[in-house]
């Protein structure tokens, strides 16, 4: 991530649109990424916060701009004793507490990033659309060109322009699960991704 990001700033002049929606499901083992991270938490929540971070200098430049977190409608409380579910791992639960820390992730920085043109939003696209994800395991319930519409009108439409903070589900605002919206436990989770992505914040430095 941290490469991408270097690489874009040298590439690109400006950067409108970021939408964060690369992750993992509901795997039957718990797996660590090399840094010692749970895998789902790394890769559904910490590699879209870290990548949003480096990007913001890019977005900011470039205001008006939009970021885009795809996110589910399966969201669970974060455990703060056990983030990376060293102890009561379910594949579930591990997507479930990654999705809620984008949602908590897109109202923290909407606070931070009011009054700098840089809207950000979460969105649940669609229920069960076909993807690698689905197919196979569950009985598909939406189209792709469902959940394509629902990006695509927080992305770029201008309906959505001034919309910032907000989480949506099936293409109408929702609201998330509780945790994302207590205070305290959005300080400690940016606190803890701060930390857990410093080494390659320093790595992307000019």
């Amino acid at each position: 991530m941290a490469r991408l990001a270097k690489d874009l700033q040298h590439q690109e002049k400006t950067l409108n649109v970021l939408i964060n929606n690369a992750g993992l499901g509901t795997a039957g083992v718990r797996h660590e990424s090399h840094d010692g991270h749970e895998l789902v938490f790394q890769v559904d929540y910490l590699a879209p916060f870290l990548l949003t971070r480096l990007l913001l200098p890019l977005l900011e430049r470039s205001a008006p701009s939009r970021i885009v977190n795809v996110t589910s409608i399966g969201q669970a409380p974060i455990d703060f004793d056990d983030v990376m579910l060293k102890h009561r791992w379910t594949g579930v639960q591990a997507y479930s507490q990654a999705k809620l820390a984008q949602i908590s992730m897109t109202f923290d920085m909407a606070e931070e990033l009011r009054y700098r043109g840089v809207m950000i939003t979460a969105l649940h696209p669609a229920t069960l659309m076909p993807t690698k994800l689905v197919v196979g395991r569950y009985v598909p319930q939406s189209t792709i060109e469902e959940g394509v519409r629902n990006v695509v009108q927080l992305a770029v439409e201008p309906s959505t322009a001034e919309v910032t903070g907000a989480y949506y589900e099936d293409g109408r605002a929702a609201r998330a699960s509780a945790q994302a919206y207590d205070l305290q436990a959005r300080a400690r989770l940016r606190d803890l991704s701060e930390s857990l992505t410093a080494p390659y914040v320093a790595k992307a430095a000019p």
